[in-house]
């Protein structure tokens, strides 16, 4: 049976973690350690560690991961999905067959942090996962195997991310005994197709409807959900927005208005309906009950 250790941290890794139980032995869990949340502050586990307690797997939360070389050297192979910080070069070698990541998306393209969002804020029709081999590169060592799927219609980086993670855990299950035994033979990326997944920051987040056309708007709204979610400035205060659809009606571009019982907004070619939203201080809510709630009178968004 393969030994394997598994680094990981969000709920996006946990399928691939129960993929690599299918065909491995895990002695080890790497997962960042508990964090704050939440206006008590009190740290919680994360996914991974819950998960993998749970079935009595090892699990250490090393601040800096180089503290585990030693509890990885005698092992396999590593693997390697959603962990959130770099793994050192000199953990690269330590296993017997290195360490293999599980990235988010078709590399060579969207190598970076945020691999899912970028997806979708490009309007790509396909996505999906890519196995490959880690080196001292960011996502960009040869490539064991992929495995694609359409990006469906109104889909958010969070139902999106959720599909990847199963699709990745069924290419772990698959792939993972080749790559130790040497049956599967990595494939080096074409890097002139690379494209880069830069990290969400919350100012790109921003909606501007009376500069950003319809389809802008709408991938925005769905790459940006659930973090850091799209947001505007609404009645001199943030105003997330969290669900829309391109819809028919003529509307100022900049405005939220009622037409119809539906909450359009108005942007530069169009408009799209507002279905969830959220005013700052408040929970999240059906954008028409927020149109309401403010006897429908019409809503400017800020233009930055």
């Amino acid at each position: 049976m393969i030994r394997a250790a598994f680094f990981g941290t969000p709920a996006e890794a946990v399928p691939v973690l129960l993929g690599v139980l299918q065909t491995a032995t895990i002695e080890l869990v790497v997962t960042r350690p508990d964090a704050p949340q939440g206006r008590s502050g009190e740290p919680v586990a994360p996914p991974v560690k819950v998960v993998a307690e749970s079935m009595g797997l090892r699990v250490l939360q090393p601040r800096h991961p180089v503290d585990v070389l030693e509890s990885i050297r005698d092992l396999d192979v590593a693997v390697v999905a959603a962990y959130g910080l770099l793994v050192p070069v000199d953990l690269l070698v330590a296993p017997a067959a290195g360490f293999v990541n599980l990235h988010y998306s078709l590399l060579p393209r969207w190598r970076g942090a945020s691999p899912v969002v970028r997806t979708i804020l490009a309007g790509d029709d396909v996505a999906g996962v890519t196995l490959i081999q880690m080196d001292e590169g960011l996502d960009t060592g040869p490539i064991y195997a992929s495995e694609s799927t359409a990006v469906r219609p109104g889909e958010a980086t969070g139902e999106l991310t959720a599909r990847l993670a199963v699709l990745g855990g069924g290419l772990m299950a698959l792939t993972l005994s080749g790559v130790v035994d040497g049956t599967l033979t990595p494939v080096p990326q074409d890097d002139s197709r690379a494209t880069a997944a830069a990290k969400v920051g919350v100012a790109e987040a921003f909606l501007d409807p009376a500069r950003h056309r319809v389809e802008a708007v709408d991938r925005a709204v769905r790459a940006f959900n659930p973090k850091p979610g799209a947001w505007a400035i609404v009645d001199g205060r943030r105003f997330k927005v969290w669900r829309v659809v391109p819809a028919s009606g003529e509307v100022r571009p900049g405005v939220a208005v009622v037409d119809d019982d539906r909450a359009l907004l108005g942007c530069a070619d169009g408009a799209v309906e507002l279905l969830r939203v959220q005013p700052e201080g408040k929970p999240e809510m059906d954008a028409l009950a927020w149109m309401n709630g403010r006897r429908r009178e019409p809503a400017g968004f800020a233009s930055g």
